[in-house]
């Protein structure tokens, strides 16, 4: 489904900002993998805070069903709609199981962690960015004690229903790097 919209959306995005705090998981059977980065290949010509501005050319609103992968669905969809560019504007849901990754250290490169376990969970939000094709999505999601969340990855399956909304960015809107670190 496609929605014709001409809203501006400006992107701001502060690179190399170091967050102080470890995150750590301890949830039933919720497995743990430790990973750390390569290398620490830093572009110091890089701005600090390097902005874009583009319109939304188009909403398009994603229907993921019971036991779709929630990145691969996401993926399909991207490739279907020939989408280049694209703001992950909201995300609902719920889940049977989880697997996401998230940073374990304040220094770079990150060490990471991957979190996965197989429990029913409520997907609160999926946001994030297309960038060139490629889908960067964060995932909250709770079970009735608490809430948890991080970057998605493959092994996180739709219970119910997901619900993804995205916002095409403009023909020309260019996001190449945004997501790169060591820029």
């Amino acid at each position: 489904m496609k929605v014709k919209l001409n809203l501006p959306a400006v992107f701001i995005i502060t690179i190399l900002t170091a967050c102080g705090c470890s995150n750590q998981f301890k949830h039933g059977n919720a497995a743990i993998e430790p990973r750390k980065a390569n290398d620490l290949d830093v572009t110091t010509s890089a701005p600090i805070v390097h902005t874009i501005s583009s319109d939304i050319s188009s909403v398009i609103i994603i229907r993921l069903k019971h036991d779709m992968d929630l990145l691969d669905g996401l993926k399909k969809a991207v490739k279907q709609q020939n989408i280049k560019n694209a703001v992950i504007l909201s995300g609902i849901g719920s889940l049977t199981s989880y697997h996401i990754h998230v940073v374990d250290s304040t220094t770079l490169p990150v060490e990471e962690v991957f979190p996965k376990a197989n429990v029913p969970q409520d997907l609160l939000n999926v946001n994030g960015y297309v960038i060139d094709g490629r889908v960067h999505a964060h995932i909250t999601f709770s079970d009735e004690q608490k809430a948890l969340g991080g970057h998605l990855e493959p092994g996180t399956k739709v219970l119910t229903f997901a619900i993804i909304t995205l916002g095409v960015l403009e023909e020309g809107a260019n996001l190449t790097g945004f997501d790169d670190w060591r820029r």
